[in-house]
């Protein structure tokens, strides 16, 4: 009864805000569905220690009507191996961890709207959830300035902190100025919560619940602030290690650790403006 209650308040706020649900995935199918989401394979960003596996079900499927992304410590082989090789991405002969990264990008891409995953996180020291989007520009420009709008992030050494921030050409970790904030939460490691970013050309407000917890406001200069006016694809990912989520090392004794995600929705205003990404 709790969870009908909780879904009917959530409808009832964004009927009143004259927006209207233009997709989902809630996971129903036998399958992930590969017409919308597709697989990042491989030692990806932020020095990480998992490597990303392609539609592999030990890492990521849908059970039960949720989506389970899981981690494994495991020995895997990193077929892009260089023996002579300095990069981190090539110089490691195994992975000693492996899970999934998903995107939509280049099947779906959304230019505001409010975008909601409703999610139970993993926990332990080590583990780097994360509900993200990035510009469609990306290839084009590169990162940051195609802007990057993280709807939550979590760091298993803090373990009850939910953080949302963006990333732009201005506003960055790289620089140090990345615009954020967060919000202590009960146990999102025990149970299910909503995150949540409501997106205008005016501003992007960031939810846990009904809760709002940060805004990041158009400033009306250049794209270099904001480069928001523009669609971005999703990413549900969960990281091992890695510059943030390694920063206070890796309970070896947690794994296997899993990233369920019950749905996605999209709420946009007047029809909205849905790319599908052809």
């Amino acid at each position: 009864m709790r969870f009908v209650v909780l879904i009917l308040l959530q409808s009832s706020i964004v009927l009143s805000q004259n927006w209207s649900m233009v997709w989902q995935d809630e996971f129903e199918g036998p399958e992930i569905d590969t017409t919308i989401w597709s697989f990042e394979n491989g030692f990806i960003r932020n020095h990480e220690l998992q490597y990303y596996t392609q539609n592999r079900p030990k890492n990521s499927r849908i059970e039960g009507g949720v989506l389970i992304i899981e981690a494994h410590k495991e020995i895997f082989a990193n077929p892009d191996f260089d023996p002579e090789g300095n990069h981190w991405k090539t110089s490691r002969k195994h992975a000693g961890y492996t899970s999934a990264s998903l995107t939509t990008r280049g099947n779906k891409e959304w230019q505001y709207g409010r975008i909601e995953v409703r999610a139970q996180l993993p926990t332990g020291t080590g583990t780097w959830p994360a509900i993200w989007m990035l510009g469609q520009n990306l290839k084009r420009v590169g990162w940051p300035e195609c802007g990057e709008i993280d709807i939550m992030e979590n760091v298993g050494y803090e373990p009850h902190i939910i953080h949302g921030t963006v990333h732009t050409q201005a506003y960055n970790h790289i620089k140090g100025t990345q615009r954020g904030g967060k919000i202590t939460v009960e146990k999102p490691f025990d149970r299910f919560y909503v995150y949540a970013i409501e997106w205008t050309p005016e501003k992007i407000d960031f939810f846990v619940g009904d809760t709002c917890y940060f805004t990041f406001t158009n400033e009306q200069k250049t794209e270099a602030e904001w480069p928001f006016d523009q669609p971005f694809h999703l990413k549900l990912n969960l990281a091992i290690g890695g510059d943030w989520g390694g920063n206070q090392g890796i309970d070896e004794t947690i794994f296997p650790q899993q990233f369920l995600i019950d749905y996605v929705r999209v709420y946009q205003k007047g029809g909205g403006n849905e790319n599908s990404g052809h």
